[in-house]
């Protein structure tokens, strides 16, 4: 009996063209607030507007822009209360994966997050922001995996999208910086030692520090303004 090969599916264009645009906007390479130009997206990203079209309706779909009549597409711009709200609900998400992820995580997934820790402080090291950023996300997004709970990781998935460009930005405080690569390190320990109250306390800490980092740096932006108006 032969083996029948089982292709895996490749993303399409519009796909890659989707993860290009959260990259640009998670960078800030498009502003909060932008709108989103389609001929100049398709000649940074050399595609048609066909792909670039149905890019865009999936990050409406996921919250990160905003379709507006006569306008087309604009980067979402979050206020201070969209940002706690998010978090609120992003927090539980984080804690409730962690705590799962302790206790059915595999020596694999396990090796994986640690490989990928490591990296990540050789990120640190160079302040490698975007480097670090990517790592740091993968990091987040394996512990969810870990979790095998298909729910949790849609609905985590969901809510993160719309903090990803926040998160980006709440790392380029070198002291905060510093105190969230302690709290990454506590992570590995807890899933080392398969301790899921202690991985459930330092997402819950890693979370509302971020927290307090991105609404701090959004009133530091909104009194700048202000200033510049008045």
């Amino acid at each position: 009996m032969s083996a029948h090969v089982i292709p895996i599916p490749r993303p399409t264009l519009h796909e890659q063209v989707a993860q290009r645009l959260r990259e640009m906007l998670v960078e800030s390479r498009i502003a909060p607030g932008a709108k989103l130009n389609e001929r100049e997206l398709c000649e940074v990203l050399q595609v048609s507007r066909t792909p670039l079209r149905e890019a865009i309706k999936m990050l409406a779909a996921e919250g990160l822009v905003e379709l507006l009549p006569n306008r087309g597409a604009v980067a979402i711009e979050l206020t201070e209360a969209d940002v706690l709200h998010t978090f609120e609900v992003m927090a539980g998400l984080e804690a409730q994966s962690g705590e799962l992820a302790a206790a059915r995580i595999t020596e694999a997934e396990l090796a994986e997050i640690q490989a990928m820790h490591y990296e990540m402080l050789a990120a640190f090291t160079r302040r490698d922001l975007p480097a670090y950023y990517r790592l740091n996300s993968a990091i987040h997004g394996a512990i969810n995996a870990a979790a095998k709970n298909p729910v949790l990781s849609a609905t985590y998935r969901q809510v993160n999208a719309r903090l990803q460009a926040l998160r980006f930005k709440s790392n380029q405080d070198g002291e905060k910086w510093s105190a969230a690569v302690k709290e990454h390190e506590a992570m590995v320990r807890a899933l080392e030692a398969r301790d899921g109250v202690a991985m459930r306390a330092v997402l819950l800490t890693h979370l509302a520090n971020k927290r307090d980092v991105v609404v701090a740096q959004l009133r530091s932006r909104q009194a700048a303004r202000e200033g510049a108006q008045a």
